[in-house]
């Protein structure tokens, strides 16, 4: 088990639920367009919100972002030591740093003296394009081994100065080098590990490759915290990582809705009625599994487990609960299923 790294209210680690995090992506000149993005981030479900601070100026969406929202908010800094520190003054709660780009030694040093005294733990965020060119010529490149020693040579810089409340994430926008160095981490360290597959691309490829590589890391008992990174907007990325979480049996975020694939015994729009309940689903918060089926064949015998769902018929569908038929339904099914699993709540 990992040690726990306090994220302002949120545990990190040792246990604690598997947390899901995004990005900003509102320009940093754009304060409200951020904080307004950062609400709809929150309501979806978001838990540890980052902003970028490439500049003094974008140290303001600090404070403007921890009056809006209660999810920790992380600075994310490069080059400029300066603005780790300002960003830590302004009561950000969590600094996401390469030790290796922020200048000399003693300027890393400086940032994590500033986070040790003001209790705000650091990330160490390594990738492909980070990874030093000594590493890159001792590996022949960017592997999963460069990627780990990287990581591991900065957590020491942070150790010298007696500070512990570290994250590390060593990502990749390949995943079998981004599974292999998060494992050479869970074997060597007890540091919470952030896990991710960086530059995933657009919306479904990108969530192909993250469940793919987060989902696997999961399974194995490795992560701690998760973030989708996408090309798309960042509350596509909350729900990615919902879903991944869901699908690994991590976490459980309201239904969880199975459906068949439909075959030539389909006799309704399963497709559209699929697609409606999912989305009706969204904001449900009850715990119960869901079937969406073709046909009796893949019915209520194959979604036994299902707490409720429909097979269809004809024009029309069978109603079940637990495996047991309760009725035939028509018309707008997937209203009238939503509208069953919506009085269960109320029941």
């Amino acid at each position: 088990m990992t040690r726990t790294v306090k994220v302002g209210d949120l545990l990190i680690g040792g246990g604690a639920p598997v947390s899901i995090q995004s990005m900003l992506n509102v320009h940093n000149s754009d304060i409200e367009g951020n904080v307004q993005q950062a609400v709809r981030l929150e309501q979806a479900g978001c838990e540890i919100i980052r902003t970028a601070v490439p500049n003094m100026d974008a140290v303001a969406l600090i404070p403007a972002l921890k009056k809006a929202v209660r999810c920790p908010i992380v600075a994310d800094i490069h080059f400029d030591y300066r603005l780790a520190l300002a960003s830590v003054d302004a009561g950000v709660d969590k600094v996401r740093i390469n030790p290796g780009n922020i200048g000399s030694a003693e300027r890393a040093r400086e940032v994590v003296l500033a986070c040790k005294h003001a209790s705000v733990p650091i990330r160490v965020g390594v990738n492909s394009g980070s990874c030093e060119k000594d590493l890159l010529e001792k590996y022949g490149g960017p592997t999963a081994e460069a990627l780990f020693e990287s990581a591991m040579k900065h957590v020491r810089i942070i150790e010298d100065c007696e500070f512990y409340d570290t994250v590390i994430s060593m990502k990749s926008s390949d995943v079998a080098t981004m599974v292999k160095a998060y494992r050479l981490a869970a074997a060597s360290c007890d540091y919470p590990l952030h896990l991710g597959v960086t530059e995933a691309g657009t919306l479904e490829s990108g969530t192909v490759k993250s469940a793919i590589g987060i989902g696997s890391l999961l399974l194995d008992g490795i992560g701690d915290t998760v973030r989708v990174s996408l090309t798309d907007d960042p509350v596509a990325e909350v729900h990615a990582a919902r879903q991944i979480l869901s699908a690994a049996g991590i976490r459980q975020f309201g239904p969880v809705l199975v459906s068949c694939p439909t075959c030539g015994r389909t006799e309704i729009d399963l497709v559209s009625i699929a697609k409606k309940v999912e989305e009706g689903l969204r904001d449900c918060d009850l715990n119960i599994k869901v079937a969406v089926m073709g046909c009796v064949v893949n019915g209520p015998g194959e979604a036994r487990e299902a707490d409720i769902g429909i097979a269809g018929g004809k024009g029309e569908a069978i109603l079940f609960r637990k495996g047991e038929i309760v009725r035939k339904i028509s018309g707008d099914i997937a209203q009238v299923l939503l509208d069953e699993i919506y009085s269960m709540g109320r029941n």
